[in-house]
């Protein structure tokens, strides 16, 4: 028999224009043959609901998109998860649909309680598996979390069930496919069954599903692969063997996987919430190249415009390679010196801060100037502002509440400064969009004469390394120290990292590509004394 994945990006809350997409690819999948055809988690309504899950008139729509979806679906069963209100109890479903009708509903056992996930705030637990036969072979469902435990596969199998459909909103975090690849051949281990895996593609607020869906036979082998950040529809034909086999996708380098990842999330937020384009403030340095680069491949250049806003400390290497930037890009830009304007406010200041040295205050308050200047083209003229900061600035706190965090979505708000230099370059081999002085020179806030970032920081392979322990791996300073770090950078890099929070919680919304972003799944309190020497 031949099946399909629907790897399809879903609009959260879309509920007519969900099913029209499922239709759809059922109707392709009809064409090219296939009985069966399978769509992610929670495909219906868009993952994760969040809040709209406490919603009863949410469960009566879905119910009321899934009759609909049913009676349209003609001449294959489909496969779709939804939200599924029963007895009192609300639960995370799949549901099968065959000649028009709802043939049978899986609940979903597992509800994962970490990272981004809070299922149990939502759903009760299912625990029956759900076996059905379709052209002489037995498919059972788990979904999403469930294939990461051993217990609802073995249950299927137990059930009879000789091919496991898994339908999954999977979140993007840099290696997850590997680790996806892992748990599956575990469960195959286990149980002898073979492996089905459709995954959700898109962007929603801070999370990318990075498709990649997939299908593996009994002995753990690849048998198909889906590509990865785009929607497709994927077709696998299976004989006597059960054997689902069908075309393979190449792998991506690490870089490449993230680049599209980010180009994902800008076009995703601002498609969807319907902005018509972009903003940002272009420096001349790293990170504001990178995310114009970024939001050019994600939107097209005639949606994006870079405003640069020279001070009195902005080199004229600055202004020559954002120009240069601009040439090859083709993006709208403008510059707006701020000269004058930082010179008034220090007029107005003077008497307030007589006898008192310049300090970070009048560096901040550049920024600010900056933040406003932005905020006023974004009102007047409708484009979403970027932020352009990256995750080891927000880590040391080294950003000004109000200045370079003012923006309605941060691009790089889970990317490493050292990860930022590898994307520019990787994104120069697809094209010289970057010029290369701008990847050489040593990076620069220009908020004071002949600045440095590392006149206020460790060097950024040290500050990244230390981030990295504490942040993504909850290692404490001795664990960390005694991988080989200076206590006196572990310290110092964990002090910033504590004095910080208050400003990374009225940080931009931002993509998550790791496994420990500074969104969901960062819950540190502002106000604590706990100190983290056991």
């Amino acid at each position: 028999m031949k099946l399909a994945i629907a790897q399809i990006n879903c609009v959260l809350g879309d509920l007519a224009g969900n099913v029209a997409k499922i239709l759809h690819c059922a109707g392709l999948a009809r064409q090219q043959g296939a009985q069966l055809l399978l769509a992610p988690e929670l495909a219906l309504c868009g993952y994760p609901p969040e809040d709209l899950l406490l919603r009863d008139g949410f469960y009566r729509a879905c119910a009321q998109a899934l009759d609909e979806l049913a009676g349209k679906a003609s001449g294959i069963a489909v496969v779709v998860g939804h939200p599924h209100a029963q007895g009192g109890k609300r639960y995370n479903a799949a549901s099968l649909l065959r000649d028009g009708k709802i043939a049978a509903t899986y609940l979903k056992h597992d509800l994962p309680n970490y990272a981004v996930f809070d299922e149990k705030r939502y759903f009760d637990h299912g625990s029956e598996p759900c076996v059905f036969e379709l052209e002489g072979i037995r498919f059972a469902l788990n979904i999403c979390a469930d294939i990461w435990e051993p217990d609802a596969a073995r249950q299927a199998r137990d059930a009879g069930a000789q091919v496991l459909l898994v339908p999954n909103a999977s979140p993007y975090a840099v290696r997850k496919q590997e680790a996806r690849y892992g748990i599956i051949r575990e469960r195959i281990a286990e149980t002898g069954l073979a492996v089905v895996y459709a995954n959700l593609v898109g962007g929603q607020d801070e999370l990318i599903f990075d498709g990649g869906s997939f299908a593996m036979d009994r002995n753990g082998n690849l048998t198909a692969q889906g590509a990865r950040f785009e929607e497709s529809l994927l077709m696998l034909e299976m004989g006597a063997e059960l054997r689902p086999a069908g075309k393979m996708c190449g792998a991506l380098s690490e870089e490449a996987e993230v680049y599209r990842a980010l180009c994902l999330g800008v076009r995703d937020y601002v498609g969807k919430n319907r902005f018509p384009g972009v903003l940002l403030g272009l420096s001349g340095g790293i990170d504001s190249a990178l995310t114009l680069a970024i939001a050019a491949d994600a939107l097209g250049a005639d949606k994006v415009h870079a405003v640069m806003m020279p001070s009195p400390y902005t080199a004229q290497i600055s202004l020559d390679d954002s120009r240069e930037m601009i040439r090859i890009l083709g993006a709208r830009y403008d510059e707006i010196s701020i000269e004058a304007m930082f010179q008034s406010y220090l007029t107005a200041l003077d008497p307030a801060f007589a006898g008192r040295a310049a300090d970070a205050t009048e560096e901040n308050l550049q920024a600010r100037i900056r933040g406003t200047l932005l905020m006023a083209l974004s009102n007047k003229l409708g484009p979403l502002v970027l932020t352009t900061g990256n995750k080891s600035e927000m880590t040391a706190g080294y950003a000004t509440l109000y200045g370079d965090m003012a923006g309605g979505f941060a691009v790089l708000k889970d990317v490493s400064k050292t990860l930022v230099y590898r994307l520019a370059r990787y994104r120069n081999t697809l094209g010289q969009v970057i010029p290369e002085r701008i990847i050489t020179r040593p990076p620069s806030a220009e908020l004071r004469a002949d600045q440095t970032d590392q006149d206020s920081l460790p060097p950024y392979d040290v500050l990244d390394a230390i981030m990295a322990c504490y942040v993504e791996q909850n290692l404490t300073i001795p664990e960390i120290i005694a991988r080989g770090y200076a206590e006196a950078d572990v310290r110092r890099v964990v002090h910033l990292i504590r004095i910080s929070e208050y400003k990374r919680r009225q940080s931009a919304v931002g993509i998550r590509v790791t496994e420990r972003s500074y969104g969901k799944d960062w819950r540190y309190p502002i106000t604590v004394r706990y100190q983290d020497d056991f």
